[in-house]
């Protein structure tokens, strides 16, 4: 009985190399995109559904935590709010308006006039095309823009009292 616990013994130790890779691969990683559950997750920036890889957009802060965004316009002008948001370990990662896979955002060149799901109006493309602007140029447009109706209520307080009569 002894050798037969061995044998399993020996067998689950072998195992346990594997089992410790297959754990660690299903925890989040330190760099790159993180996995978006399409039509559960919720943007971070104004809490819509994130169903459109298309437009999608992650940042992974400097204290390495991702953070999910339905539209790149909106993670622009959240990252906008972070006192972090420079830094050098700051990720940026956009869906490709062709592809849906994920690109550097900060490398990535933008085209204006989409029809994205916050109304920001860009999409990422990996190859210039007529009209198409750099990083820099997408956030200072989006900035100047500021958020759309869809993303934010106004910063005065809204009325939420009626009167009849």
């Amino acid at each position: 009985m002894c050798e037969h616990h061995g044998l399993n013994r020996r067998r689950f130790l072998a195992l346990v190399p594997g089992m410790v890779i297959a754990v660690s691969a299903c925890g989040q990683s330190s760099t790159g995109p993180a996995e978006i559950k399409w039509g559960r997750e919720t943007c971070e920036y104004c809490g819509m559904i994130i169903d459109d890889p298309h437009f999608a957009a992650q940042v992974r802060g400097a204290d390495r935590k991702i953070h999910k965004f339905d539209d790149l316009g909106d993670a622009v002008l959240w990252m906008a709010k972070q006192n972090w948001a420079d830094d050098a370990s700051v990720e940026f990662w956009v869906g490709g308006l062709e592809t849906g896979q994920w690109m550097d955002g900060r490398k990535a060149l933008y085209v204006d006039g989409q029809h994205s799901p916050m109304a920001h109006g860009f999409g990422a493309v990996a190859a210039g095309q007529a009209g198409a602007m750099d990083y820099a140029a997408m956030k200072n447009a989006v900035l100047a823009k500021g958020s759309t109706s869809r993303c934010e209520p106004s910063e005065a307080p809204a009325n939420t009292t009626t009167r009849d009569g």
